[in-house]
């Protein structure tokens, strides 16, 4: 995709994904910066942090879990090389640890792919699978979501015993629900 291309796609995932309830009327979402040819989720994040939602997002710790920072526009990210990893986008803020999650109305995740049960598929680093794990502990069980492009909603991906579904995935042409 062209860069045009990129951004035009970033916007409609955005737009897409504000139509869902359970991002417009959250007061907290968990998300994420995408990273290389992941579908872009800064038009997304801007938008939700200009109507005064409160966005966290990821750390990555050594282990791979995941400790959690509040987004405070694009001026708050710092790039974060990994050892061994890829560099990412994460908040330079205060930390609020791995169950800030917990706190979320809904929470973004992000994937390769999603099949038409709602089983996402990761990179298989197993950060995302402790953040749903926790979850699945918590009280209260918010909305998850996965944003990708229309190609990546797919018939049936393999599963392992600890993958768990998601409630909808949201590509630039449609928002799909899962039971």
């Amino acid at each position: 995709m062209t860069p045009g291309d990129t951004q035009k796609t970033a916007a409609a995932l955005a737009e897409r994904a504000l139509e869902l309830p359970e991002l417009s009327g959250a007061r907290t979402v968990a998300a994420y910066v995408s990273v290389g040819t992941e579908p872009g989720t800064r038009a997304l994040l801007d938008t939700l942090h200009a109507r005064g939602t409160r966005v966290l997002l990821p750390v990555l710790l050594p282990d791979n879990d995941l400790d959690w920072a509040a987004y405070d526009g694009p001026e708050s990210l710092a790039a974060v090389q990994h050892s061994g990893k890829m560099t990412l986008l994460e908040p330079a803020g205060p930390r609020l640890g791995p169950d800030a999650v917990l706190e979320a109305d809904a929470v973004l995740l992000p994937g390769l792919a999603v099949d038409a049960r709602g089983m996402r598929l990761g990179r298989g680093g197993g950060s995302y699978d402790r953040v749903l794990a926790r979850l699945e502990r918590a009280a209260l069980s918010p909305a998850l979501v996965v944003l990708l492009y229309d190609s990546e909603v797919v018939a049936h991906i393999p599963e392992e015993a600890h993958d768990r579904p998601v409630h909808a995935v949201v590509t630039p042409s449609a928002v799909r629900r899962f039971a």
